[in-house]
C-alpha cells in the first residue's frame, strides 16, 4: 500500500495546532490562577491535540 499525503491539506491543519498550542502554553504560563493544576493543563493542551487547547480556553482559565 502506498499512501499519498496532500501536503497542501495538512500543512495548514499541522500549522493552526502548533499555533494553539503555542499560544496556550504562553497563556497559561502567564495566568496565576486555574480550574485545576497548571501541571495538568499542560499535559492536556500537549496531549489532546486540537481539543487540549481549546478546552483550556474555554474551562481552564478562571474569570476574575
Amino acid at each position: 500500500m502506498n499512501f499519498h499525503i496532500n501536503w497542501a491539506l495538512v500543512a495548514p491543519i499541522i500549522a493552526i495546532q502548533a499555533i494553539l498550542v503555542i499560544i496556550a502554553l504562553i497563556d497559561l504560563s502567564k495566568t496565576e490562577k486555574t480550574n485545576g493544576p497548571k501541571w495538568m493543563w499542560v499535559l492536556i493542551i500537549l496531549f489532546l491535540e486540537v481539543l487540549g487547547p481549546i478546552s483550556y480556553f474555554i474551562i481552564g482559565r478562571k474569570q476574575s
